[in-house]
């Protein structure tokens, strides 16, 4: 697909995670006072929560009605909404990861009744562009409401990097439903990330089960990772290749492109001249893309396997690769039925009577998850006075999603006191046909490991 076409179709990633890119988005957002004044109060709150002496939530000890807290106290009047706040991708090429997650959520409100302890339940879903910048952005929205009660998402790890620190300065938690870098569930994560939870799995097992893959079913011995610089993409590839070197296969180069890059001929130029049984990149949707066309018009990559990573599976990338995406193999968790929980069935079929459609990427059941656990959570501390007024304490809330065990659509739930709550099994994804309309997880792509 010719580069104008890619820009006009929105395939192209808005924002940098380099210094420039950064620059070149705020002084285009500073050219419009509001949303400058926006950007500039999140980049404020950002400085502050990742300074020296912002290590946790500003807030106080509170009693406000029954309740005692040591960051506060959320009091929701009677017949006022529970408010759920949402940060997902819902704009540009990777808008299938964020939508997926959010509909599930919204499916979740309607099997609950669209109440909690006889409160109604109203979802408030801002677009975090999957970047850091827009995670700062959607976080400081989120944050500014005093009634916000959680944070389900986000799907990008930039943009959960960035926003978890502002929302737990606030006492939020942020419980992310696809967000996968190991360093925000890791022990040396900062306090910072102490209200930071996720019902997806981490990418230190999704790195260690591909270069399994590679290195003892495909029996390759040398490979050329690529990165964007993002957190999911940078972590994930650098997880696959200390344990691909750990198998005894060769790494002979991690290169790195921009997420906006369309010419990849010179990195690819590069990569053919090294010689590698395997190029793996996990990258997002319009880089991707562009990776996997011209790698097959690359001499010396004719007969180069190549392997993506989960944030590919939507039809959005099977248009914008093209007839290349044939053959190509992405890793990912099973999502088999047998895999899942034993409520994901039910959850496929209600998802297709209210969308019209099967779920359009794959982390629709941790997205589902999450607002369980946070509805679990509720009704663990929240309290409710003699006037029907609901009091949750921020404190005891954060400590329920890290104590709550049960059994989700997408499997066992449990966190640990990192925050990482969901279990993995490895799968390896083939794509079959160039056909969007033949999206459908299981044909297109299938499974083929293990």
């Amino acid at each position: 697909m010719p580069a104008a076409r890619l820009m006009r179709r929105g395939w192209v990633r808005r924002g940098r995670s380099t210094l420039n890119g950064r620059l070149l988005v705020l002084g285009k957002m500073l050219a419009k006072s509001c949303r400058g004044l926006a950007v500039l109060a999140a980049a404020a709150i950002v400085t502050v929560a990742s300074g020296p002496v912002a290590s946790g939530p500003v807030q106080a000890a509170q009693t406000v009605g029954p309740v005692t807290d040591d960051i506060g106290v959320l009091r929701i009047p009677k017949g006022a909404p529970i408010q759920v706040g949402g940060s997902w991708v819902l704009s540009g090429p990777d808008t299938a990861l964020g939508l997926d997650e959010k509909r599930a959520v919204e499916l979740n409100f309607k099997d609950m009744g669209g109440k909690l302890m006889g409160h109604p339940l109203k979802l408030n879903a801002e677009d975090d562009t999957c970047n850091a910048e827009g995670g700062q952005t959607a976080a400081t929205k989120l944050a500014s409401n005093p009634q916000t009660v959680v944070v389900l998402g986000p799907a990008c790890s930039s943009a959960a990097t960035s926003g978890a620190p502002i929302l737990w300065q606030q006492g939020i938690v942020e419980i992310c439903t696809g967000c996968t870098a190991p360093a925000l569930t890791a022990s040396t994560r900062k306090s910072d990330y102490d209200g930071f939870a996720r019902t997806v799995y981490s990418d230190s097992e999704q790195g260690k089960a591909d270069a399994n893959y590679v290195a003892k079913v495909l029996k390759l011995k040398t490979v050329v990772t690529i990165h964007d610089g993002s957190a999911y993409a940078q972590q994930l590839q650098q997880v696959f290749a200390d344990n691909f070197t750990a198998m005894g296969g060769k790494v002979l180069s991690q290169e790195a492109v921009s997420p906006t890059d369309v010419d990849m001929h010179p990195v690819l130029t590069r990569i053919a001249s090294e010689k590698p049984d395997l190029v793996y990149f996990p990258l997002f949707t319009a880089a991707a893309a562009q990776v996997l066309r011209q790698a097959k018009e690359t001499p010396g990559l004719e007969k180069t396997k190549l392997i993506g990573g989960s944030s590919l599976l939507s039809a959005d990338f099977i248009e914008a690769s093209g007839p290349s995406i044939v053959g190509f193999v992405i890793g990912y968790p099973d999502l088999s039925p047998d895999a899942m929980g034993k409520g994901y069935p039910k959850f496929v079929e209600e998802y297709k009577k209210a969308y019209g459609e099967a779920p359009i990427s794959g982390y629709h059941a941790n997205a589902y998850d999450g607002m369980t656990l946070v509805a679990k959570a509720i009704e663990k501390v929240a309290k409710t006075d003699k006037d029907g007024n609901l009091y949750i304490g921020r404190k005891a809330f954060r400590d329920a999603v890290f104590s709550i065990k049960f059994e989700g659509i997408s499997g066992p739930m449990a966190c640990d006191k990192y925050g990482e709550c969901a279990s993995f099994k490895p799968s390896m994804l083939e794509f079959t046909a160039a056909d969007p309309k033949t999206f459908a997880v299981g044909k297109n792509p299938k499974k083929i490991w293990p």
